[in-house]
């Protein structure tokens, strides 16, 4: 069986029959009326059936399955035996922070406990915390199988499971992770089991009907996603294009704003480069330590860096209601990310902007990009004034770092404390006389 948004009307969630703590918390987070996606599977997860929901990021996906998990967990009141009762799977650490913190607004009168679980930050503190026995999990797979092989998270007593941006997870590598975990999980008949995905293609269907109980597919329409975004390409040449998009930053109205980049190496430049034009930007990739990554974040919702340049590893993980502008200064080579990427502005019913950049290098993916949102770009030409000039200093070439005396092959063997070479010492020789 399937669902299609073309069927359902936006409902209100008090046609729910929610908590009243649930509903505190929806209020408290200024939902009115539910999306598209939270019409189609509130009225099936509220009931307890399993589902596998195609959605795009930025629908209310994440809010539709805390509400059904906070619904169910209160309802069912407390689990026999210790750990936790509902699990979140997540591709990124970025994205479980995002999913922990929009589980304390809308949860916060229900006095359940959430906890993110990752790699790159204390694993005993972490570890103390997990074995404290919080009510909801929410996970990367690497950490969470360690914690599983170290007999620290024991899922025996997991009644509800979700399993967000399935595709990624997919894309990751994640796939044998995935059914591992899977598979220590109490059999799909003692719990309920949420699926997201962006696309649900085979493979992501296989997982679902091996390891779910009769999903009902529930299909919410990719064009949710741009709606609402003014969308703009600007061909420009690639020697070019830092002064466009200095000009574009001074022509626009903007309080914050996102610049994507294909690679490392483009965002460490880019930041660079506004820098040295007196924007202040902050560069993000996934080579940042994470405990700096999540400072970065931090300071980026809390609007002291107004200008993020990023990677897609922060596409899916970045979890801000005013972004005002995305600024693709490349266009993706997976049309896919096009589409999460424009997904960070334009939230929560607001307005937003997204500029691409469209260069010599890139263009030949736009065409795959206008293909899968369905609609044709529409392209301006920037005047001759609108490029400014960049002053900007290059960077300092690296100094070859030169290896010490001890690093030196036989260095302290044949060289003496000086690094001259060792002489052996010659006795005088004795007169005959």
């Amino acid at each position: 069986m399937t669902v299609s948004d073309i069927e359902t009307e936006d409902s209100l969630f008090t046609e729910f029959d929610l908590p009243e703590q649930v509903l505190k918390g929806i209020d408290t987070a200024g939902f009115k009326r539910c999306t598209h996606i939270q019409s189609l599977a509130l009225p099936l997860t509220t009931k307890g059936k399993d589902i596998a929901a195609q959605a795009q990021t930025g629908t209310g996906k994440t809010a539709a399955f805390l509400i059904t998990i906070f619904d169910r967990l209160l309802k069912k009141g407390t689990s026999k035996g210790p750990g936790p009762r509902a699990l979140i799977i997540a591709p990124t650490r970025e994205l479980t922070v995002q999913i922990c913190e929009e589980a304390k607004v809308l949860g916060g009168h229900t006095g359940l406990e959430v906890l993110p679980v990752f790699g790159g930050i204390d694993y005993i503190k972490q570890q103390k915390a997990l074995a404290a026995g919080p009510d909801i999990v929410v996970a990367t797979p690497g950490r969470l199988i360690d914690y599983m092989k170290q007999k620290v998270f024991r899922p025996k007593n997991i009644s509800i499971l979700v399993i967000d941006e399935a595709d990624r997870l997919f894309d990751m590598g994640f796939v044998k992770d995935l059914r591992y975990i899977l598979k220590q999980m109490p059999p799909y008949s003692r719990r309920q089991s949420m699926l997201f995905s962006a696309t649900l293609g085979y493979a992501v269907m296989e997982l679902a009907y091996n390891y779910m109980n009769n999903p009902q597919e529930v299909f919410a329409q990719r064009e949710i996603t741009v709606k609402g975004i003014d969308q703009v390409v600007y061909h420009v040449g690639n020697s070019v294009k830092m002064s466009l998009l200095l000009g574009l930053l001074k022509r626009e109205t903007w309080e914050s704003i996102l610049v994507f980049s294909n690679t490392r190496t483009g965002v460490e430049m880019l930041a660079q480069k506004l820098r040295g034009n007196g924007f202040a930007a902050v560069g993000i990739t996934g080579t940042v330590p994470q405990k700096k990554r999540l400072r970065i974040m931090q300071r980026f919702k809390a609007g002291e860096i107004k200008i993020l340049v990023a990677t897609d590893v922060a596409s899916r993980g970045i979890h801000v209601e005013d972004i005002d502008i995305v600024m693709n200064y490349d266009v993706p080579q997976d049309p896919e990310d096009y589409v999460h990427r424009i997904g960070r502005t334009g939230r929560a019913g607001k307005t937003g902007k997204a500029i691409t950049l469209a260069c010599e290098k890139y263009v030949y993916f736009l065409e795959a990009v206008e293909e899968l949102v369905e609609e044709k770009i529409p392209v301006k030409w920037a005047d001759d004034d609108w490029y400014e000039k960049d002053v900007a200093k290059p960077p300092r070439p690296r100094r070859k770092r030169v290896p010490s005396r001890r690093s030196r092959p036989f260095a302290s063997s044949t060289r003496g404390r000086k690094g001259s070479p060792r002489k052996k010492r010659q006795r005088p020789r004795r007169s005959k006389t």
